[in-house]
């Protein structure tokens, strides 16, 4: 079985652990941690240092298991490794369409739906329970939050993070490194760098 190293070893981390356990697919080795201090080893997985990836990156699959948009890129340029590496993981309860694309490295938590012909891109964190409605497309290093619903045609760009119970509706685009706060409803276009919050969701003062 392939093996796969989880990066982070903080509570999300736990979530794309059980994701890894429910499809069958690869074995979990060990985690990479900055706060790990020393190598050791136990219930039969390895913990060492992040900054000791290169002693892996010839044997080993990888998933950044961070939750922070920033950290995720941040680690990925510094392993530069092939993208075939960070293999998508998809929860054995998530709804995905034949027709959807889910990028290298991007999570899918339980009980999600991705319906057709959306394209999802790299290490991106789809969270649990969380609805993508037809049509979307969510680019790299996104975090769409638990229970978030995205309607038909929405466009979220890079290092997005929608906040908990979110709503965005049809054919609205998400700008760049923007924020949608939890249980906001989006009905207008959100520009980049900015952050939105309530019902419907305005710019935070």
């Amino acid at each position: 079985m392939k093996q796969i190293i989880l990066v982070g070893n903080g509570g999300h981390s736990k979530v794309v652990k059980d994701i890894i356990l429910s499809n069958g697919e690869f074995e979990i080795a060990g985690y990479l941690d900055s706060k790990i201090v020393e190598y050791y080893e136990k219930d039969g997985y390895f913990y060492d240092k992040v900054e000791h990836f290169y002693k892996y990156k010839n044997d080993y699959y990888f998933v950044i298991a961070i939750g922070n948009n920033e950290v995720r890129e941040k680690i990925v340029a510094s392993f530069d490794l092939d993208s075939k590496r960070f293999p998508s993981l998809i929860h054995s309860s998530a709804v995905v369409s034949d027709s959807a694309k889910v990028g290298n490295g991007t999570v899918v938590m339980p009980n999600v739906t991705i319906n057709a012909d959306t394209n999802i891109g790299f290490h991106t964190i789809i969270n649990t329970g969380t609805i993508i409605e037809h049509d979307n497309t969510i680019k790299d290093y996104v975090h769409i939050s638990p229970n978030s619903v995205l309607a038909g045609g929405v466009s979220v760009e890079n290092k997005v993070h929608v906040a908990i119970g979110a709503k965005v509706l049809p054919q609205i685009l998400i700008g760049l490194n923007s924020v949608v706060g939890a249980g906001a409803t989006v009905t207008k276009n959100v520009p980049k760098n900015c952050t939105v919050v309530g019902t419907p969701a305005k710019p935070k003062e």
